[in-house]
């Protein structure tokens, strides 16, 4: 599976903070066999996020991107407006499911504007900033990417068959 990650943040972006939540998905996706074949630092701007999704999908052929940061309630929080932009259609489980178990920890999970959806063959799931909840939410998820990338690319057999 090759994997994109992108991480919105203005200060990460101006070397102003460590990003550790990138760090943390990489981590993770490789420990499940993925190879990380982009990782990149973006301010928080609607216009630079959507043009990014639309190259790793596009021209890299990417099978997952995962962005962390900018899903709050921030006025600079944009990438679900970035992410809608470049979508073909939206797959709701993803970020249902991680709310859905984010509320068990913590009632502020509501404020996650977080969404996920396709373009193309490619599977796009937005990620909190902070490094804990994207470790979080990236455990709910993790099981039911790979499936998910199979019938992207046509290689899923039937779910109820498994």
């Amino acid at each position: 599976m090759k994997v994109a990650i992108l991480t919105i943040s203005d200060k990460g972006s101006r070397g102003e903070r460590v990003d550790e939540s990138g760090k943390i998905l990489q981590e993770m996706m490789k420990k499940n066999g993925a190879e990380i074949v982009f990782y990149q630092i973006i301010p928080d701007e609607k216009r630079l996020i959507a043009k990014d999704l639309r190259i790793l999908a596009d021209n890299e052929k990417v099978d997952l991107i995962l962005t962390t940061g900018g899903t709050g309630f921030s006025p600079r929080d944009v990438t679900p407006e970035a992410t809608l932009s470049v979508i073909d259609k939206e797959a709701p489980g993803f970020a249902e499911a991680m709310r859905v178990e984010s509320l068990k920890i913590t009632p502020n999970a509501m404020l996650s504007r977080a969404i996920s959806g396709i373009r193309g063959k490619t599977l796009i799931i937005n990620l909190p900033g902070s490094p804990k909840a994207a470790r979080e939410c990236l455990e709910v998820v993790l099981p039911a990417i790979p499936h998910g990338i199979e019938i992207l690319r046509g290689e899923g057999g039937e779910c109820a068959a498994k």
